[in-house]
C-alpha cells in the first residue's frame, strides 16, 4: 500500500442506527430483525474503523513498515457500506418513507445534518491553515472561491461526468457524490409513476460513466434485501458460508489483486480524456462486493443471537459513524498543519486517535439537532 489508497474510506453511512428497528413490528418480517440489524450496525463500526486505518496510511501517520505490516482495508469498508447502503434505502422505502416526500426529507436530512456542518468546517480550518499557518492544503485552489465550491459541493457534483473533485481536508466527501445521486436515481425509479419516471432516464444521464460504474455495487444490496425476504439459510450453512467470505477476505488483503485488476479497469477505459477518479478499482470492488453479500445472506440466518447482550454499546458506537467517517480526515489535516510528529510513534497514534474520537463525540450532538430541525 504504498502511500495508502487515496479513495480508501470514502463512504456514506447514511442511516441511523439499523438496532433502532427492532422497535417496528414490520422489520422482522421484512428480514431485518434484531440480531441482524445489530450485526449490520457491528459491520459498520468496523467499516469505518477500517477506514480511519487506511487513512493512518494514506496520510503518512503509519510509518513505512506499518504501513507494509497493517493490512489496509479502506476501499473493501467502501464497498460494504455501498452495499449495506442499497439494502437498508430499499428498507426504509418500504417500512419508513411510504411517499416521495417522506423519502426526500430523510435522505436530505440524514445527508446535510453531517455534509454540511463538516463542510462548512473544513473549508474554514484548512483557509485558517493556509493564511496563518502557510501550510499547502491539497485543492487549496477551492478556498479562494468559496462561494463556488461550497455549493458546488453540496449539490455532489464532484464526481459527475469529467470532474474529480473533494473539498479540502475532506478526503472521504468522494463517497458523497455517488451516493447521493444514486439516492435521486431510486427515488426516481421507486416513487414516480407513468411517464415521470422517465426522470429516472435523465438523472442517470447526468450520473455520468464513472458513477454507472460503481451502481450495480449499491443496487446489489436493493437486490439482496428483497431476495432475503423470501430465501432462507440453514443455520449451519450459513455460519459455515459466513466463515468462509472472512477467510476469503483475509487472503483477499494478504494477496492483495487490487494493483493488477486497477492496470486492467485503467487500460479497458474508453473515455481517454476523462479521468476515472474513484471508479478506477471498479473489477476488484466487483470482487469484493460478492464476498459482502454472501456475508450479509449468510449473517441473517447464522443466528447472532450473541450479539444481544451488546445491543446498547453497538447502538451508540454505530451512531457516531457517519460523523467519525466525515470529520477525522478534517481531524488528521489540522493536526498535521499544527504538529511537526515523528510517524509511526505509539504516542502520536495514540493521541491522534483520542483525538478523532473526541471530535466525533463532540459533533455527534450537533449532527442529531440539525437532522431533527431539517426533518421538520
Amino acid at each position: 500500500m504504498a502511500g495508502g489508497r487515496a479513495d480508501a474510506g470514502g463512504v456514506l453511512l447514511d442511516t441511523a442506527a439499523l438496532s433502532a428497528v427492532e422497535a417496528n413490528p414490520a422489520a422482522a418480517k421484512a428480514g431485518l430483525d434484531k440480531p441482524f440489524s445489530l450485526y449490520l450496525d457491528l459491520v459498520r463500526i468496523a467499516a469505518a474503523c477500517a477506514v480511519v486505518m487506511a487513512h493512518f496510511g494514506y496520510f503518512r501517520i503509519f510509518d513505512d513498515s506499518q504501513i507494509a505490516r497493517i493490512a489496509d482495508l479502506g476501499r473493501e469498508a467502501v464497498i460494504a457500506f455501498f452495499v449495506l447502503s442499497g439494502f437498508v434505502i430499499a428498507y426504509s422505502a418500504e417500512q419508513r418513507n411510504p411517499t416521495l416526500r417522506d423519502y426526500v426529507s430523510a435522505r436530505c436530512a440524514r445527508l446535510y445534518s453531517v455534509a454540511l456542518p463538516m463542510l462548512l468546517l473544513a473549508f474554514v480550518l484548512a483557509a485558517l491553515a493556509a493564511g496563518a499557518l502557510g501550510t499547502q492544503v491539497s485543492d487549496g485552489y477551492q478556498l479562494h472561491k468559496p462561494w463556488l465550491y461550497i455549493p458546488f459541493h453540496l449539490l455532489f457534483l464532484g464526481e459527475l461526468w469529467s470532474f474529480v473533485e473533494s473539498p479540502p481536508w475532506l478526503l472521504p466527501y468522494w463517497s458523497l457524490n455517488y451516493e447521493a445521486w444514486y439516492y435521486v436515481l431510486f427515488g426516481a425509479v421507486c416513487y414516480l409513476k407513468g411517464r415521470m419516471r422517465l426522470l429516472g432516464v435523465a438523472v442517470f444521464a447526468l450520473m455520468g460513466p464513472k458513477l454507472w460504474l460503481l451502481l450495480p455495487l449499491w443496487v446489489s444490496g436493493v437486490f439482496l434485501y428483497r431476495w432475503q425476504k423470501t430465501h432462507r439459510i440453514g443455520q449451519s450453512a450459513a455460519r459455515a458460508g459466513w466463515t468462509a467470505t472472512l477467510v476469503l477476505l483475509a487472503i483477499w488483503a494478504w494477496y492483495d489483486p487490487e494493483p493488477a485488476l486497477r492496470k486492467l479497469a485503467l487500460a479497458a477505459w474508453p473515455f481517454s480524456g476523462m479521468r476515472m477518479g474513484s471508479a478506477d478499482r471498479v473489477l476488484a470492488d466487483y470482487l469484493v462486493a460478492i464476498l459482502v453479500l454472501a456475508n450479509f445472506a449468510c449473517a441473517r440466518h447464522a443466528g447472532f443471537g450473541l450479539l444481544l447482550r451488546a445491543a446498547r454499546p453497538i447502538r451508540v458506537l454505530s451512531a457516531h459513524t457517519f460523523t467519525l467517517y466525515l470529520s477525522h480526515s478534517i481531524v488528521i489535516c489540522a493536526c498535521q498543519a499544527l504538529i511537526t510528529f515523528r510517524r509511526g510513534d505509539p504516542a502520536v497514534l495514540l493521541g491522534l486517535t483520542l483525538t478523532i474520537m473526541l471530535a466525533a463525540a463532540v459533533l455527534q450532538p450537533f449532527t442529531e439537532v440539525l437532522q431533527r430541525r431539517l426533518r421538520r
